[in-house]
């Protein structure tokens, strides 16, 4: 959430912000009114807090002079006593009213404070949607450039996913469907096989060769836990939601849609050893995304599916832009190094403020090449198109501010709020999209991606 003390500061960049971001600019305005309201309320609910503490030092001074006083200076004493201890009575009775006051006004702020998103950074393009964000550059091996068509690379029209994936048993639809619903499915045989060697890979990378922390996240969490790290209450609607409190339980859960909410929530309400940042951290868990209002060509296959795996990588470092920026562009070159390694063509993509979401300050889409999408040539060929596999976010403290998750200051021993950054580094099966579509060959086979060969056993070829 944003800082309500620069808010107050600089209403204008925020106000800015909103509009940029396309949110509706009276909500701020709501905001400063509602938290104007409250100060006050809250700096007498203080007053009243020190006046009774006071008044109880107060009454120890006077009862510690009652024992070397005389029998008049007793009655005089404790007649004072008595009359300091009457005053409690009217603060306790105006505290009472201002507890369910500041109770009712603290939760109209919050859930506006809530509703407000991080400025996008200047440098940000400003834009509607996705339709309006910028290609930063692209990368391809030399065996295959998306500039050309696939038949002029490979020297045969492409199959899709779909097509290849059935034919060769890497995966049921069908079957998936009929124990879970639309966009289920099950991987089978050397398509499980294939989708674990990719996670495999992508964990390892992370691990043993960034030096990332492994952790293990519950995939089912509280509501809290969804607030804190910013995908409620915005994106709630796309959550599966678990209603214990229908059968007696004491909290509802929801089911996550990423292990980034696990990786921050690790930290939530904590005091980091400043010494011990950055924090990186990386985990592979089951994700689950309800894709609602979702439509359109990419609904069949493998691309936008209910249920996913996904290797996630989470940086908690100090709260300073440069380093803040640093990282993400360290972040976005461990993916970069990964597609690479995979030899996926790939693009960066900047996205635009209309295209950030509530908590980003920044972020690159990562889109790799998929030559069973875009738009069929004569022939009824697909021509191939970039499809999004990893977003890299840049957060700032607007998601550790809803956390607690703070630091404190080696010089002032004041508690810092921490910065925090995220990105993909594989979703599978969407990831396996561009690899099987990729690496399809004219008898219908697939060649294994020589980095994924170690986790298939040397297996060289499916099919």
């Amino acid at each position: 959430m944003i800082d309500l003390k620069d808010l107050r500061a600089n209403p204008d960049k925020y106000r800015a912000g909103m509009v940029n971001k396309g949110y509706p600019a009276e909500l701020l305005d709501q905001l400063l009114a509602a938290n104007a309201e409250l100060r006050p309320l809250i700096t007498r609910r203080e007053q009243i807090t020190a006046e009774k503490n006071q008044i109880g030092k107060e009454i120890g001074k006077l009862a510690g002079q009652m024992k070397k006083a005389d029998a008049d200076q007793k009655q005089a004493l404790q007649q004072q006593m008595q009359d300091l201890k009457g005053k409690p009575d009217s603060l306790k009775e105006e505290e009472a009213s201002l507890t369910g006051k500041l109770a009712e006004l603290e939760t109209q702020r919050d859930k506006l404070w809530l509703s407000i998103p991080q400025p996008a950074d200047t440098d940000v393009p400003v834009g509607k949607s996705a339709e309006d964000n910028v290609q930063l550059s692209t990368w391809h091996p030399n065996w295959f450039d998306p500039a050309k068509s696939f038949k002029d690379n490979k020297g045969f029209a492409p199959k899709t996913h779909i097509q290849l994936g059935q034919a060769l048993g890497l995966f049921d639809f069908e079957r998936g469907v009929k124990m879970a619903g639309s966009r289920s499915y099950v991987m089978t045989g050397d398509g499980m096989r294939l989708h674990q060697a990719v996670l495999r890979f992508a964990f390892d990378f992370m691990t043993n060769e960034n030096g990332f922390t492994p952790l293990s996240v519950p995939v089912v969490v509280r509501d809290e836990c969804m607030v804190g790290t910013g995908f409620f209450p915005d994106g709630k609607e796309q959550a599966y939601e678990i209603k214990e409190t229908d059968r007696g339980g004491g909290y509802d859960l929801y089911l996550t849609g990423t292990g980034e909410v696990g990786l921050m929530g690790f930290h939530q309400g904590e005091i980091l050893d400043a010494d011990s940042l950055p924090r990186c951290y990386t985990t592979v868990s089951t994700c689950f995304r309800r894709e609602a209002g979702a439509a359109g060509k990419d609904t069949a296959g493998l691309y936008r599916v209910h249920q996913f795996d996904k290797v996630e990588q989470v940086v908690i470092c100090k709260a300073d832009e440069q380093t803040s920026r640093d990282w993400h562009k360290k972040m976005l070159g461990f993916v970069e190094t990964l597609l690479q390694k995979l030899e996926l063509p790939y693009r960066l993509l900047q996205c635009c403020t209309g295209d950030l979401g509530t908590k980003n300050a920044d972020m690159i889409d990562v889109e790799a090449w998929m030559p069973g999408r875009g738009p069929e040539d004569a022939d009824s060929n697909p021509t191939g198109e970039y499809g999004e596999t990893h977003s890299a976010s840049r957060l700032y403290d607007y998601q550790c501010r809803r956390l607690n998750m703070r630091y404190r200051d080696p010089e002032t021993r004041k508690p810092v709020i921490c910065h925090s950054l995220n990105n993909t580094v594989a979703a599978s099966p969407r990831i396996l999209v561009a690899i099987l579509e990729m690496y399809q060959n004219e008898d219908g086979t697939i060649t294994v991606p020589a980095a994924l060969r170690p986790y298939m056993n040397g297996q060289e070829r499916l099919g």
